[in-house]
């Protein structure tokens, strides 16, 4: 079953590939963090697609998980002064993939 938020979380990794360079200059801990969250998204995401029984929830609410690490991750760079204020549509696409696999974690 392919997932269409999948592709948009493809998308997210690739926006914030720039961001995560950016903080990666000022506090790598912070940057391979972010790099680690983001890649989770899409990877629980597919592995739940495919998934079968409970397996599907606990990836689907491990894609909830990072995604919401991955906000939280940006957050704490602003608040550092790492970034400026982050892209106000990178921030509703996260809240768009925060929906949708709300959605399908239940």
């Amino acid at each position: 079953m392919a997932l269409r938020i999948y592709s948009i979380a493809i998308d997210l990794v690739r926006r914030l590939r720039p961001l995560i360079e950016r903080i990666g200059t000022r506090d790598s801990n912070l940057a391979d963090q972010l790099r680690r969250a983001a890649a989770s998204v899409p990877l629980n995401l597919h592995e739940g697609a495919y998934s079968q029984g409970k397996n599907v929830r606990a990836r689907f609410h491990n894609a909830l998980g990072s995604a919401a690490e991955v906000r939280a991750c940006l957050d704490v760079a602003e608040a550092l002064g790492y970034l400026d204020q982050v892209d106000p549509a990178l921030r509703d696409t996260l809240d768009r993939i925060v929906a949708t696999v709300h959605r399908l974690a239940r």
